[in-house]
């Protein structure tokens, strides 16, 4: 026999395979993170008809005399190459833009893990991102706090998930008070306050300008007015005789230059000097509420207690730079207001968002928000050495390095984008160049064995 015959049948063989790579890579055109498969070839064993000799006497050096028996599949590698990015606007598709796989188990105790770069993820009836064949996906777990967490689990969308009220404690004091008006003359303005089962208060504060100093000083007393609760319109007291401790004695006294600058706070010197302001701390008492304004008989009837208890609430506080006073005397209309900086009634979930690292951020009925988990990501020293499974999964083998875990957006894993998919890197152009080239590849190796046939055809003939 020949062996250029099965030289064309070895041709046949990984031609075939090469084949079946492309129409794999064509077939999976349209899937979701698919990583295309790339063939090379490599000779067989060449036979060694004459060895190689040296120069030897006045005779030259000659070369080996080979015949090659053949081809072999070099390699079949998965590119690991970032496909183009298809925007759905779905909140649970996810693209990682960068070298991560998402991390999936459906172990109870999420030891069996697989990892995919698909994103194409949703909810099931209790809230787990899960893959379109139920796997669930893996991330970083939060504390009671909202705050993330180092232990592994799935991530969960709890739409039943509540957030307790808050006491307020924090308030800002902004605006202009208008420097044209007269001495004496009285604005009031209020915001909403909450206490700690979430009941809002309306706070009405009065400003009263007062006398220049002969430094043309400017002072404003402000106090507060009044408070009432917010569902029935009472007026919120307390038993004692104490009335709202805002400042030294229910009010507190502010100093505005010629300028209009704000350059005392009671007895408090507002200076440039940041130690000298972080000392500057004025706190509305609300333990014990009571009213500040003379109020009729039918007032004092329709007087409750809080429901809830508050806390003291800073109203100025100069430690916190996003709490600082920005306050100012202009001849401009007047729109000083105070802005509470917390507090707030319970919530529960209504939606969710993900960001670029990851974090699963609930969104609830009283606008806060809350970290419900966030996604984790895995990397591998060597990518290619990963094995496929199907249902876009991969495993980690022994050359692909071990998992290494870790965070979107951080050491190299890449940002993840929501509301947008990874579609497949497989270019069809250069597919179809494949194909051609294999097809003409095959049609040869098939001469080769044809063109054998007639040469033992002729060898047989020989003998009649």
């Amino acid at each position: 026999m020949m062996r250029s015959m099965f030289s064309g049948v070895s041709g046949l063989r990984v031609h075939q395979n090469k084949m079946d790579v492309i129409g794999n890579n064509i077939a999976n055109v349209n899937t979701v993170g698919y990583k295309k498969g790339q063939m090379t070839f490599q000779e067989v064993f060449s036979q060694v008809i004459r060895g190689a000799s040296a120069p030897q006497g006045g005779k030259g050096g000659t070369n080996p005399q080979q015949v090659g028996l053949g081809v072999n599949i070099g390699s079949i590698n998965t590119i690991h190459t970032k496909g183009p990015a298809q925007r759905t606007d779905n909140p649970t598709d996810l693209m990682i833009d960068g070298e991560g796989f998402f991390v999936v188990s459906d172990d109870t105790n999420f030891q069996n893990r697989f990892y995919t770069r698909a994103g194409n993820f949703s909810l099931d009836r209790d809230g787990n991102l899960v893959t379109p064949d139920g796997f669930k996906v893996l991330g970083y777990q939060v504390d009671g706090k909202g705050e993330i967490t180092d232990q592994i689990g799935g991530i969960v969308v709890n739409r039943s998930e509540t957030v307790p009220p808050s006491a307020t404690t924090k308030m800002n004091i902004r605006g202009n008070l208008d420097a044209r008006i007269a001495e004496g003359e009285k604005y009031t303005t209020d915001t909403v306050i909450h206490d700690s089962l979430g009941n809002s208060y309306i706070v009405r504060y009065k400003f009263t300008k007062g006398a220049k100093d002969d430094e043309k000083n400017t002072k404003w007393t402000m106090s507060v007015d009044r408070i009432i609760e917010q569902s029935t319109g009472n007026y919120v007291k307390c038993d004692g005789e104490d009335k709202v401790n805002f400042g030294d004695n229910n009010s507190v006294n502010l100093l505005f230059d010629a300028n209009g600058k704000l350059i005392k706070i009671g007895e408090h010197d507002i200076q440039d000097d940041k130690e000298a302001n972080d000392k500057i701390k004025v706190l509305l008492n609300l333990k014990e509420i009571a009213f500040n304004k003379d109020v009729n008989d039918e007032d004092i009837n329709d007087a409750i207690k809080p429901a809830g208890n508050f806390s003291e609430i800073t109203v100025f506080d100069f430690s916190n730079k996003d709490n600082l006073l920005k306050l100012t005397q202009y001849a401009n209309d007047m729109d000083a207001k105070p802005y509470t900086k917390d507090g707030n009634t319970s919530g529960v979930l209504n939606g969710f968002a993900i960001d670029a690292s990851g974090v699963v951020e609930g969104i609830f009925t009283n606008e806060e928000r809350k970290n419900l988990g966030q996604i984790m990501l895995a990397k591998f020293d060597n990518s290619m050495g990963l094995q496929k499974l199907g249902n876009n999964f991969f495993i980690d083998t022994r050359n692909s390095g071990e998992p290494q875990l870790g965070k979107a957006d951080n050491s190299g894993y890449g940002a993840i984008a929501p509301g947008t998919l990874e579609m497949s890197n497989v270019d069809l152009s250069m597919e179809f160049t494949e194909m051609i080239t294999t097809q003409r590849g095959f049609q040869a190796n098939s001469r080769i064995i044809t063109t054998s046939d007639e040469m033992l055809q002729e060898l047989v003939n020989m003998k009649r």
